[in-house]
């Protein structure tokens, strides 16, 4: 018998003929299923062992500390005060402000006219660090900048930020501008899940997390934590856009490429993450004037540099509320501070496409036009109570 591959279309529009080409069409569909299911389970495999993240742009180790490497991605010769960008320490690798061409915070800045641009790669905790408190990573940022001739912008992303903010209230006169984005300065104001657990659950739970890796905060714990704030996210909804797009090469790309970041958690120093749990974000000593760092207690007042504040209109890790708080604990005059709200969450405020391309570029200007004029910034203070269009 001649196969219905083979018969004459015409023939294959009688009724006769109508279940010959209906399972015919079934094995074909059963066919392309499996095949769409092997190479969703190879990807899928792929991902679950991507290689760690690496940066964008070449670079040059200016320092390898015990904390970090100081990237430096200044090109020979440039002058002008160094931007330093202080990377989130939360978990994941500072990849996050190098994270690919054409989207990259790194990038961006030295696009838009900032010369000198360094970034703090922040290592992975080892067990002999897990006695390391927040006056070590401090202590280190001061060596990094006197390394850098001892003045120096800071760009502060996440905790990044917070611990930038107190190196400037530690070290007033070493700061020449401070961008805060992102960043938990006063953890008590505004709502988020953030806040909500580190009320909700007692030390002792904490605690017990940092005993099971002992004396370290695992990257896994903290990556399942993130991941549990939205499950319906992390464990299915992306499961299902990967195998809707598994023939979009792009997609895929983007997708290892992100994953390569995200699934490759950093080790946090036990006492560390203790220490950041209990006064930072359960009693909220730094917005308080009561956290002591390098032997001092440290004032967001000594803070009279200009500064700017960037939120993310829909970031849930830190609400605005937390970030702007900033506005009336710093000493910075009213002219001096920026507020910019922009649309987004957490991520998108670091690494994301219209971020980097709408938002940046005006911090990158406005950096360098606090260096040109030495603390005499023009009277550019805004409040944007809306996202601001384009």
């Amino acid at each position: 018998m001649t196969s219905c591959r083979h018969l004459d279309p015409a023939a294959l529009s009688l009724p006769l003929f109508w279940p010959i080409a209906a399972a015919s069409a079934m094995l074909e569909a059963e066919l392309d299923a499996t095949a769409r299911n092997l190479e969703f389970l190879a990807e899928e495999a792929k991902i679950d062992h991507i290689p760690k993240p690496t940066f964008a742009t070449p670079s040059t180790v200016r320092l390898d500390l015990r904390t970090m490497v100081l990237l430096d991605y200044g090109e020979a010769g440039a002058r002008g005060v160094p931007t330093l960008v202080d990377a989130p320490y939360a978990g994941h690798s500072a990849v996050i402000a190098d994270y690919a061409d054409g989207q990259s915070l790194v990038q961006t800045l030295k696009a838009n006219g900032v010369a000198r641009v360094l970034l703090t790669d922040w290592k992975s905790a080892t067990p002999d660090m897990k006695d390391l408190e927040v006056d070590q990573y401090l202590a280190e940022i001061n060596v990094c900048v006197d390394d850098l001739g001892g003045r120096v912008n800071l760009v502060g992303l996440c905790q990044g930020g917070w611990m930038s903010a107190m190196f400037a209230a530690r070290f007033p006169e070493k700061v020449v501008s401070l961008v805060i984005a992102g960043a938990p300065i006063d953890a008590d104001a505004g709502d988020g899940p953030i806040k909500e657990m580190a009320k909700a659950y007692p030390m002792s739970l904490y605690e017990d997390l940092v005993a099971q890796g002992d004396g370290l905060m695992l990257g896994r714990f903290m990556l399942a934590g993130w991941k549990g704030m939205h499950p319906d996210v992390q464990y299915v909804q992306k499961h299902i856009d990967l195998y809707e797009h598994i023939h979009d090469p792009e997609y895929l790309k983007k997708t290892e490429l992100f994953e390569s970041w995200y699934e490759n958690p950093l080790d946090l120093p036990g006492r560390w993450y203790l220490q950041v749990i209990k006064s930072i974000f359960k009693q909220n000593q730094f917005a308080k004037g009561e956290f002591v760092g390098l032997g001092r207690t440290l004032d967001l007042k000594a803070v009279t540099c200009p500064v700017y504040l960037l939120a993310g209109e829909s970031d849930d890790i830190t609400p605005r509320e937390q970030v702007f708080a900033a506005e009336s604990l710093l000493g910075s005059l009213p002219t001096q501070i920026v507020k910019r709200l922009t649309p987004g969450g957490h991520i998108g405020l670091f690494m994301g496409s219209s971020t980097l391309r709408d938002v940046w570029p005006d911090i990158a200007r406005w950096i360098t036009s606090v260096c040109s004029t030495e603390n005499s910034p023009p009277a550019i203070a805004r409040d944007v109570a809306k996202p601001e269009p384009g």
